[in-house]
């Protein structure tokens, strides 16, 4: 029995051996190459069959999809672009009105402002005008009773001065004598 457990591990000791020698890597084993030849073929044409029929049909789709919504995007951005340029004309162009309306609703107001300023100027000339001549009619007034004023107390302050040094007083004389100093 004891020579029979040494062959039978002499033998497993040899298939192990035969079998270590075989293995390594399978992919390099020559006696496999036309089965993983036929697989890689099979495989190749399904990945290529998933690929063409499902996968880049949905690429294609989703980047046509892209692109339209890009092209729409740009078109819709060209005509925004379109319409802020026509309302920044019309911007302007109003711009321009309101200055120009500005500018005549200034000039007519400073022609109006002018010629109220021109009626109270005149208005107020006149009355100064008035009020000076007014005022001149009581100078000459003031001037003329002055005058009266002082002929009436020179002739009386010449009679008594002459009756003072004991003349007698003449009131022609006096007056005549008073007016011709008066005069000049």
């Amino acid at each position: 029995m004891a020579t029979e457990t040494h062959e039978a591990v002499a033998d497993m000791a040899h298939a192990a051996g035969h079998t270590a020698e075989k293995a390594g890597m399978p992919q390099l084993d020559f006696s496999t190459f036309p089965n993983q030849i036929f697989w890689l073929v099979i495989t190749l044409v399904v990945i290529y069959w998933v690929l063409s029929r499902i996968a880049l049909p949905r690429i294609g789709a989703v980047l046509a999809d892209r692109q339209g919504t890009i092209s729409g995007d740009l078109s819709a951005a060209e005509e925004l672009k379109m319409k802020a340029k026509e309302a920044e004309a019309a911007y302007q162009a109003a711009l321009v009105e309101a200055r120009s309306e500005a500018n005549k609703i200034v000039t007519a107001a400073k022609a109006e402002i002018k010629a109220e300023l021109d009626a109270s100027i005149a208005q107020a000339d006149a009355g100064i005008a008035a009020k000076a001549a007014e005022s001149e009619a009581r100078i000459n007034e003031i001037r003329a009773g002055a005058l009266a004023a002082v002929e009436a107390v020179a002739k009386d302050t010449a009679a008594e001065i002459v009756a003072a040094f004991g003349g007698a007083v003449d009131p022609a004389a006096v007056s005549e004598a008073v007016s011709a100093r008066l005069k000049g």
